[in-house]
């Protein structure tokens, strides 16, 4: 949906099954349009589209884009943005560290999202600009030397030297958005700011970087990392290193006390990474690469008071913290209150809570289109408290 200060806010469909074109369709049909009824029916309805290589594909077949353009029209809906970081299957099996794979190293991520920049230019509505976000860049474990970062690199570049060719031919403002994840090869502001610096020396003065490539934000994400929203933002700022699009998601904080790893227990699921960082009281800083490595640790029933573990699980906006669980809501809530300051930061809003499937049955008590819709509430309202309104 289309908001003051030519903000977009969409919710991303990758909560929803679907790895071919036939399924992403039936996803949409059967929630989204539901979502929309609900929340904003008399307006055109915004889209935050995730397609699999393998739905990419199918949807590139003239007739069925045309198909689908027809389907947008007729419902009232647009897209402008697209999460291209899932290449394959999302739900129902083991994604954790085959979520960043096929990486920037190879032809098959390059080919992938430049596919999907060439859906979207068929897309987007006039006048509207289009991002896709994509890993960032692969996995700390992948262990990359500096052959496969150059390649990395240079994969990057041949991107932009794509947006560039499509935004010349057809007018649209296109931009990719690499999103920094807790263990990653990029994982926060500073390890962006690094990176971006090394892209900039393979081409020096080349202003296309600016223009086509940035960061996608994922609030959750730098949350986990113990990172300021204004701080990260100002170092990103400073870079010049363009804000794609903000994913307005939110985590689990808790103290590990026995009591809350218990709880907790219930989180360490098989399908999705949930990296965990504990920050202790002298500020000492531990990674695990998943929650059930952090549940193994042993437990010592004073130091835990003094420990924050902050949970790479994307649990509801609106979910209230309770006596044992904490969220990272404040790191969203600071983000939207920069953008306040600087409208031009960002057009690109994104709620993206994935992980419905695995979630508790405490944070699922509702279905997912209940949930879905009070997401939105919970968004547009805060929004709507600085200054950003719906377009009627």
């Amino acid at each position: 949906m289309h908001l003051s200060h030519g903000l977009h806010l969409a919710y991303c469909t990758n909560i929803h099954r679907g790895e071919t074109w036939a399924e992403t369709l039936a996803g949409l049909t059967r929630h989204t349009l539901a979502v929309r009824q609900r929340i904003f029916p008399e307006r055109p309805f915004a889209i935050g589209l995730r397609l699999s290589d393998l739905a990419s594909r199918e949807l590139a077949e003239p007739s069925v884009l045309r198909s689908f353009q027809e389907w947008l029209k007729r419902n009232q809906c647009y897209v402008f943005t697209i999460n291209g970081f899932p290449y394959g299957k999302f739900h129902g099996t083991r994604v954790k560290e085959q979520v960043y794979a096929p990486d920037w190293t190879t032809p098959e991520r390059l080919q992938y999202t430049n596919r999907l920049f060439d859906l979207l230019t068929e897309l987007l509505p006039e006048g509207v600009q289009g991002s896709v976000s994509t890993v960032p860049v692969s996995f700390k474990a992948f262990r990359l030397d500096d052959r496969a970062q150059r390649k990395a690199r240079e994969n990057l570049w041949r991107c932009v030297d794509h947006l560039e060719h499509l935004s010349r031919k057809t007018g649209r403002g296109l931009h990719l958005g690499l999103e920094p994840e807790p263990l990653c090869f990029l994982e926060n502001s500073y390890e962006a700011v690094e990176f971006f610096g090394a892209l900039q020396a393979d081409r020096p003065g080349d202003l296309r970087l600016g223009e086509h490539l940035g960061i996608n934000y994922d609030c959750c994400h730098l949350a986990i990392e113990y990172e300021s929203p204004q701080e990260a933002l100002l170092r990103l700022a400073k870079a010049r290193i363009r804000i794609s699009k903000i994913h307005l998601s939110n985590a689990l904080s808790v103290r590990p006390t026995r009591e809350v790893r218990e709880a907790l227990r219930a989180f360490a699921e098989d399908i999705y990474f949930h990296q965990t960082i504990e920050r202790r009281e002298d500020g000492e800083i531990v990674r695990y690469s998943d929650l059930d490595e952090a549940l193994s640790t042993p437990m010592d029933d004073g130091p835990q008071l003094k420990r924050e573990w902050r949970i790479h699980f994307h649990i509801p906006l609106h979910a209230a913290p309770t006596a044992i669980f904490g969220t990272t809501a404040d790191h969203l809530l600071g983000v939207l209150d920069q953008v306040r300051q600087r409208p031009s930061m960002c057009s690109h809003f994104e709620m993206e809570t994935y992980t419905w499937e695995v979630m508790p049955g405490e944070l699922k008590q509702r279905n997912v289109v209940d949930q879905l819709v009070g997401e939105y509430q919970w968004t547009l309202a805060e929004l709507d408290r600085r200054g950003f309104r719906l377009i009627r």
